[in-house]
């Protein structure tokens, strides 16, 4: 099945994407510039793509982002350290970020003449972001067979949907995902932060799958109190 994945230049992204690869499913990657604090990770996308031999399109999503203000990500606002379990996090929630760029996958989809969409959401992200529920994607593929109606017939595929990010790690060392060239931390520094959700999750994730992190973070230990806190 011809399939387009919607790629952040991520662990759990990145993995999909070899995961797809591997059964010969992976048609091309999509990335999304929408004025992050930083599009570092869209980096990591391109060069997935480039040893995947897919083509990589980079959306310019910079004015929409502009107006969904009030994120961490989007805007001049601290990001929060500690574990995504935790309230503060929530300031991390783009509204609406993944139903936008999925109608826009779509969009491309339909148009390359794919089969299905592909995006890396996982059960890890079903507290903080309303838009990464099954719920959510349930409805969403339910929206776009309307809307592609006598057009075209795309699914949306979730394999992740269910599982927890220790599980996408153990799948993304099965399909041979380089995990040193994805990028997790929301503060875009030389290396990982060690601190935010998103590092807290990917050291805890290595953690538990039983597998080693080759990730070198600034403060590679603060996972555990993240944890212990949250």
């Amino acid at each position: 099945m011809k399939t387009l994945v919607i790629c952040s230049g991520g662990l759990d992204s990145v993995s999909l994407a070899y995961l797809l690869a591997s059964s010969g499913d992976l048609s091309r990657l999509v990335s999304f510039d929408y004025g992050q604090r930083h599009a570092k990770e869209i980096a990591f996308a391109a060069l997935a793509a480039e040893r995947l031999k897919v083509p990589h399109q980079i959306i310019d999503m910079r004015p929409i982002g502009a107006a969904l203000t009030g994120s961490a990500l989007t805007d001049d606002i601290d990001v929060p350290d500690g574990h995504y379990a935790e309230e503060t996090m929530k300031i991390t929630v783009v509204p609406n970020r993944n139903a936008i760029m999925l109608t826009i996958a779509f969009g491309i989809a339909a148009a390359e003449g794919d089969e299905a969409v592909a995006t890396a959401v996982h059960g890890g992200d079903h507290f903080i972001y309303p838009d990464c529920r099954p719920a959510f994607t349930e409805a969403f593929e339910t929206m776009q067979k309307a809307a592609l109606d006598g057009y075209a017939d795309i699914r949306l595929t979730t394999p992740f949907v269910h599982q927890s990010k220790a599980d996408i790690v153990t799948a993304g060392a099965a399909a041979s995902t380089p995990f040193t060239d994805t990028w997790s931390c929301y503060k875009g520094g030389a290396r990982h932060c060690g601190r935010c959700g998103t590092c807290v999750e990917r050291r805890e994730a290595f953690h538990l799958a039983g597998i080693e992190d080759p990730t070198k973070y600034d403060d590679p230990e603060f996972w555990k109190a993240a944890i212990a806190n949250a």
